[in-house]
């Protein structure tokens, strides 16, 4: 039991006990809903920010603000919830992108109702993702996020909307069950009461067979939905179809699950494993940023080329996983909260240039930076970001993986060099598909304009001022096409403002994650220890980590 107040239940339930009050809410046109839901987002990241400035202490690595209420006593079921370093930035990240999105729904006048239920009910699911201390009720969470995912996509989306939520239901429904399978063999191996408390669980001593099939099973899991590849092809058919601010919050907090999940359960819980997995997480986080890249590059529909760009910043985060080192896994959970940001502004200010131009394909666009100069600015300075540029959030977490795995010295250095090489070669991508698109969106292009001023009003006017794209015409002073409003460039102030200061200033991301980053990768160090011990089972190739011998014998008898 709790003595003190519920922050984080509160944190948890206030969204989904204001979205069951929104049936009773009276409302004609769809207004009083998107206030009610934005007040009640903003509420609760208040809340947040306000529990965590006054409880929560970055030094400790431990699990903080803990509540634990029995559930279901008779299966060891219990509603425990707390957070330490991995989690309480992504449930910052969580409330603010999920705020923001709800802000950027402005405009949908569709089942108004059902849609803020939808999307306060997401809200409440992913926060308690983050929050689960206790295994089955992470499952329980992350089983109730896909649904309103799925609506929001099918009822909300493009023309295939149905056939890109199916896709995804099937792909994250069916690899979430091995959560429910690990958690239950962990559960009920050993002796003594059952229990699926993630600190209880990681105190046990499974056996190393066990360890790598509970691992496997989590990898997919957490794969999926950090669309690893070969379980990533889901992502870019949801990015395409959903409305904008569904894809903020794929991109800027769902992904994310998966990153956390990798580093809370296979990083943290099952280290003696890791040791196993660690390389093959190194090769697939490569192959997620050259491949991410090269088909990036190759879409002329603008959201399925920032999906694939997603895909391509995803390998960064396995990269740091995999790195041994304290440098690389704070570099991995940095670029995780990084993309959250840039990821989410980016699909914003996509759905911003869909509203005026009612296309994505790039083909289509061209020219129309004279006519809206304020979307040209904060695209450009997204694309930025995104691609690394220093001074920008981006360049600081991908420095930190890079640093970290190649001063890794767990690896050979052969492994090391061509690691690193090949992802330089990813680095090298995302300029060129990111200014290849901006150059697509608002430069001429040097082609014909697809339509032509005659017989229309503006026949008789100047024609060098003429704005052409699309399959319009249009003079700067008489376009139809509006710049940015007001709350659109508000919501990718609050998105950019974060993304330069973490850039010029990494300290006030991980300064909040230190310290339980340096305590994980420290426990995984440790855990060479039990693989020394196994010599049968430790393949000793170019491939695998070696840990040197004096630091083996340094933490010897420390395991677990």
């Amino acid at each position: 039991m709790v003595t003190q107040f519920p922050w984080l239940t509160t944190i948890v339930l206030i969204p989904l006990l204001a979205a069951l009050l929104i049936p009773f809410i009276p409302d004609k046109d769809g207004k009083t809903m998107r206030w009610y839901a934005l007040g009640v987002g903003i509420t609760n990241l208040a809340l947040m920010c306000y529990t965590f400035w006054n409880n929560y202490n970055a030094s400790d690595s431990g699990f903080q603000l803990v509540e634990k209420y029995l559930w279901l006593p008779q299966i060891g079921l219990s509603w425990a919830v707390s957070v330490d370093g991995l989690s309480m930035p992504l449930v910052l990240l969580a409330g603010l992108v999920t705020t923001l999105s709800i802000f950027a729904a402005w405009q949908v006048d569709y089942k108004p109702r059902l849609f803020y239920f939808l999307m306060l009910v997401l809200y409440s699911a992913q926060v308690g993702v983050f929050v689960a201390q206790d295994l089955m009720l992470l499952f329980i969470m992350w089983e109730l996020e896909l649904v309103p995912v799925y609506l929001l996509i099918s009822m909300w989306g493009g023309q295939k909307r149905r056939y890109a939520a199916t896709k995804f239901l099937l792909y994250t429904a069916a690899a979430s069950i091995f959560i429910l399978v690990a958690a239950l063999g962990m559960a009920f191996y050993g002796e003594g009461n059952i229990t699926f408390d993630m600190v209880e669980l990681g105190l046990k001593d499974y056996p190393l067979a066990f360890e790598l099939l509970v691992y496997l099973g989590l990898l997919i899991t957490f794969g999926v939905k950090l669309a690893v590849f070969p379980l990533h092809t889901w992502l870019p058919d949801a990015h395409g179809e959903a409305s904008a601010p569904v894809s903020m919050i794929l991109a800027g907090v769902l992904l994310k699950m998966g990153g956390y999940g990798l580093i809370r359960l296979n990083l943290e819980m099952l280290s003696d494993a890791h040791i196993y997995f660690a390389p093959v997480l190194a090769i697939l986080g490569v192959v997620n940023i050259v491949y991410g890249g090269l088909n990036s590059f190759g879409q002329s529909n603008m959201k399925r080329r920032l999906a694939y760009s997603s895909v391509a910043h995803m390998g960064f985060v396995l990269l740091g996983i995999a790195s041994f080192t304290d440098l690389g896994v704070s570099g991995a959970l940095l670029q995780m909260i990084s993309h959250g940001l840039i990821a989410a502004v980016l699909f914003f200010l996509a759905g911003v240039t869909y509203d005026r131009l009612h296309t994505l394909v790039l083909d289509e666009m061209g020219g129309f930076g004279r006519v809206m100069p304020k979307v040209f600015a904060l695209f450009t300075v997204s694309a930025m970001a995104s691609l690394a540029l220093p001074g920008m959030s981006g360049f600081a977490s991908e420095l930190m993986v890079f640093v970290g795995f190649t001063t890794s010295d767990v690896y050979s250095s052969i492994f090391r060099t061509l690691t690193v090489f090949l992802a330089a070669i990813g680095l090298i991508l995302t300029p060129i598909y990111l200014l290849s698109m901006l150059r697509q969106m608002f430069y001429s292009t040097g082609q014909a304009p697809a339509c032509l001023l005659k017989d229309t009003p503006y026949e008789n006017e100047v024609l060098d001022e003429a704005v052409c794209f699309g399959t319009n015409c249009v003079l700067p002073a008489k376009s139809v096409y509006t710049d940015a409003k007001p709350r659109e460039v508000a919501i990718a102030f609050c998105f950019l403002v974060l993304i330069i200061g973490i850039g010029l200033y990494p300290k006030m991301a991980t300064g909040m994650y230190d310290a339980k980053t340096v305590a994980v990768n420290s426990q995984v160090r440790q855990s060479y220890t039990f693989a020394k011990a196994n010599p049968q089972l430790f393949a000793k190739g170019f491939l695998f980590p070696r840990i040197p011998e004096s630091e083996v014998l340094s933490v010897s008898g420390v395991f677990k």
